[in-house]
């Protein structure tokens, strides 16, 4: 990436979706909601990996252009910047359970960077960031009913 890419460039995310062995589905709606936020451009999308950790946590990493059957995920192939190296891939792939299957996608804020460029520009820094799981707001909202 180039300089004036670099500073415009929003917050950079990655997620991990695990299957359970025979059960991997990387097409379908699951697909389809991804091409639509990447052509809405909510995300950009930077790269995508396919993940398999072997019951003996053995692991084999897929780039998207080394699948054959993409589906609507043929259309974002040919952006990627393939960003990840091997050890990155290594600990991804801790998370997973033996026997499963991931799909990793690193992407791009581009709702957000607008203001990440601002707050460069204005000599600040992103110094922490954080997800809050779904599951975690659930059960404090289950809390704060029952008491």
């Amino acid at each position: 990436m180039t300089d004036a890419e670099l500073d415009t460039l929003g917050p950079v995310d990655f997620v991990i979706v695990e299957f359970p062995a025979g059960e991997a589905n990387f097409s379908g709606e699951m697909a389809a909601e991804l091409v639509r936020l990447v052509e809405e451009e909510t995300i950009r999308l930077i790269d995508v990996l396919i993940l398999t950790k072997s019951e003996d946590g053995s692991i084999d990493a897929i780039e998207l252009e080394d699948v054959e059957q993409l589906g609507p995920l043929a259309r974002l192939e040919g952006e990627l910047a393939e960003l990840l190296a091997e050890d990155d891939v290594e600990r991804l792939a801790a998370a997973m359970e033996p026997g499963s299957v991931a799909g990793v996608l690193v992407y791009e804020n581009t709702w957000a960077a607008p203001f990440a460029s601002a707050a460069r520009r204005a000599g600040g820094q992103l110094i922490a960031n954080g997800r809050i799981p779904i599951q975690a707001i659930a059960a404090s909202i289950a809390a704060d009913q029952q008491a």
